[in-house]
């Protein structure tokens, strides 16, 4: 399992509790549901404040 900082932490735990109020929106401007985008959309958030979080998998479908 990844280690993630606190600060991460703290963003993914934010992120899915806007998720399941039905306040968080992805970046097109529509309600997510799926609880992987949230963490994602927090982990995110978290990389652009300078957190300890592993890099970006590229998942590129073949």
């Amino acid at each position: 399992m990844a280690k993630y900082s606190h600060k991460a932490q703290e963003k993914v735990e934010k992120s899915m509790k806007e998720m399941k109020e039905g306040k968080l929106k992805s970046g097109s401007g529509k309600k997510v549901t799926n609880p992987k985008q949230a963490v994602a959309i927090g982990l995110s958030e978290a990389r652009k404040e300078g957190a300890k979080v592993p890099k970006k998998k590229n998942s590129e479908k073949k």
